[in-house]
């Protein structure tokens, strides 16, 4: 077995197809919820896949009311990630309090050993799954499926869009009804160059980026598919006047920012509503990163307004 590639300092590929991904800081599930007003717990969407989730439930004491939901997806390029770590963990952690919501955060199988579409298959089974177990989950016993909310980072932003059009395209999942889009730092891509992939101070990052799609579209694609350019999805017109009220998150200094720009003025161009938020001077992911921080507090906040206007 050798080595044959790397992305950046985040994860090895060698030439038997194996990966080795960088170790991140995890946190466990916990039921105590007496110092941040949530507990979390792990559950299985499918044990032969196998995928599995992270339910993330507010404290709400006295209160009776049903709450929205929201399914996010974490990022990292479709090749790596995961709800446990403590980023994401404590994210998702606070943003079920500060919206009182339920969170339901998904950990879906990754590129390159998986390759698309499996990771959209698995995020979308998650919403079959939120479906039926509503009823025999003790932690969904308040969520109202009738506001549930998609969301994600980065490739999960990607994910967001695309588990969307399934949904819009197939007329499935009933009973779950998607009210709304949270779309943060969105991972898209074309093979065209846009003005910042072709900045000469940014080729580390259109490697990565390059790299990242490869390994993770069907053999044979190029980044005009239409899974990483959404241009090239066909959709009628009644299709689009099915596709759900979208926010989409940019950062100030985000290599990926000029892309999200752009996908939110698709949407408008197609009849979408849709807003799109900058948070100037900050970094791609910096809530992950840095979940504690002011311009996490204020992304929260905003995530909860929107949320809540459904």
């Amino acid at each position: 077995m050798s080595f044959i590639g790397e992305a950046s300092a985040y994860f090895k590929v060698f030439s038997d197809g194996s990966i080795k991904r960088v170790e991140w800081e995890s946190a466990p599930a916990s039921n105590d919820s007496s110092s941040n007003g949530y507990k979390s717990k792990d559950v299985i969407i499918n044990s032969t896949k196998p995928i599995s989730a992270r339910i993330f439930l507010p404290d709400v004491p006295g209160s009776s009311d049903r709450l929205p939901v929201l399914v996010y997806f974490h990022g990292g390029g479709f090749c790596l990630g995961s709800t446990t770590w403590l980023g994401y963990h404590t994210f998702l952690g606070d943003f079920a309090v500060a919206s009182q919501s339920i969170v339901l955060s998904v950990d879906y199988r990754h590129a390159p050993e998986n390759r698309l579409p499996i990771a959209y298959d698995d995020c979308y089974s998650s919403l079959e799954w939120l479906s039926c177990q509503v009823s025999s989950e003790p932690w969904l016993q308040r969520a109202d499926l009738s506001r549930v909310f998609l969301s994600g980072d980065s490739a999960g932003g990607n994910i967001v869009h695309n588990v969307a059009l399934r949904t819009i395209q197939e007329q499935s999942c009933d009973q779950v009804k998607i009210k709304g889009l949270l779309l943060i730092h969105p991972f898209f891509g074309s093979e065209e160059r846009i003005e910042k992939e072709r900045a000469s101070g940014e080729a580390e990052n259109l490697a990565l980026t390059d790299w990242m799609w490869k390994v993770s579209l069907p053999e044979g694609s190029n980044r005009d598919h239409y899974w990483c350019n959404y241009e090239m999805a066909e959709l009628s017109r009644a299709e689009w006047c099915r596709f759900p009220p979208a926010v989409v998150y940019v950062a100030g200094l985000d290599f990926l920012k000029e892309r999200g720009v752009m996908y939110a003025a698709f949407l408008e161009k197609n009849g979408v509503e849709v807003k799109l938020v900058e948070a100037e001077g900050e970094k791609h992911v910096y809530h992950m990163l840095h979940p504690e921080s002011e311009a996490t507090r204020l992304l929260q906040k905003q995530m909860s307004e929107f949320i809540h206007n459904f």
